[in-house]
């Protein structure tokens, strides 16, 4: 097989990515994410004034944690939407923030040009994981911090991808939540790193409705989840409905009309060599 024919499918896939990740409105979806994302963010100790780069950095919610903070962050992403949400998100808070569209398996910098570069639930969806490693470790200064923070197969979220995996035919790329293996994670970067340490934690969901209707609201407003509804037939979506609803309500913690759960993620921190 070419290497155009190869690239045909790829780029195929790649435009469906895009159009997953358009649909719905993900702005709206990260707004229940944002204290979660502030926690990674913090434990991270990023000093003011450094270079970051966020890759798959969706609507802004890291970036602009960052920037509130006196970093110098830009914000990358394969859904243009996104990324002009984003950036009206830094141009309403008078923000020093810049958002541009780009790939994570080809990122438009060059070698070297960041301090800092994270991805907090984002890169790990990329269909080409040895491109993203690559990519994280090509535009990161050597000395500098690369953090990931990626859904574990074991937890809540990688239920939930199980879930899906009974309704709807495998892509075909390997699964995201592989980045949330500590093994495989350090197969990816530990070539390119002095120093890589991973621990797990929980990314608390909360949302003032209950299960049924976090389903809805996933459905309605998350791409991945709008999408997958509506591949689906009627009796096939109810059912996967029904999947989902009973997954939230046995994870769920919170009182009455609410929903409250813990979605366990692995924090990789790495210093490039």
């Amino acid at each position: 097989m070419s290497t155009a024919e190869i690239a045909l499918p790829m780029d195929g896939l790649k435009a469906k990515l895009k159009t997953t990740w358009m649909a719905g409105d993900y702005d709206r979806f990260s707004r229940h994410m944002e204290q979660g994302a502030r926690a990674f963010y913090e434990r991270l100790d990023v000093p003011a004034g450094c270079q970051m780069l966020d890759v798959a950095c969706g609507s802004g919610q890291l970036a602009l944690c960052a920037a509130r903070d006196g970093v110098d962050v830009t914000g990358v992403d394969i859904a243009p939407n996104l990324v002009q949400r984003a950036q009206a998100r830094a141009h309403a808070e008078g923000l020093k923030a810049r958002f541009l569209e780009g790939d994570a398996e080809a990122l438009p910098f060059e070698d070297a040009s960041f301090d800092v570069v994270t991805s907090l639930i984002g890169a790990m969806f990329a269909p080409r994981p040895e491109l993203v490693a690559s990519e994280l470790l090509r535009v990161c200064s050597p000395g500098g911090t690369i953090a990931m923070a990626n859904w574990t197969p074991e937890g809540f979220v990688g239920q939930m991808f199980k879930t899906f995996a009974k309704f709807i035919a495998p892509s075909g790329m390997p699964a995201p939540v592989l980045w949330g293996d500590p093994t495989v994670v350090r197969q990816r970067l530990g070539h390119g790193v002095s120093s890589l340490t991973t621990k797990r934690c929980n990314y608390s969901m909360n949302y003032p409705f209950s299960p049924a209707e976090v389903v809805e609201f996933f459905g309605q407003y998350y791409g991945p989840t709008n999408r997958a509804f509506a591949s689906l037939d009627q009796e096939a979506a109810a059912k996967l409905r029904e999947e989902l609803t009973a997954l939230w309500s046995q994870h769920n913690r919170g009182g009455e009309g609410m929903t409250v759960v813990q979605a366990e993620y692995l924090e990789v921190v790495a210093t490039r060599a």
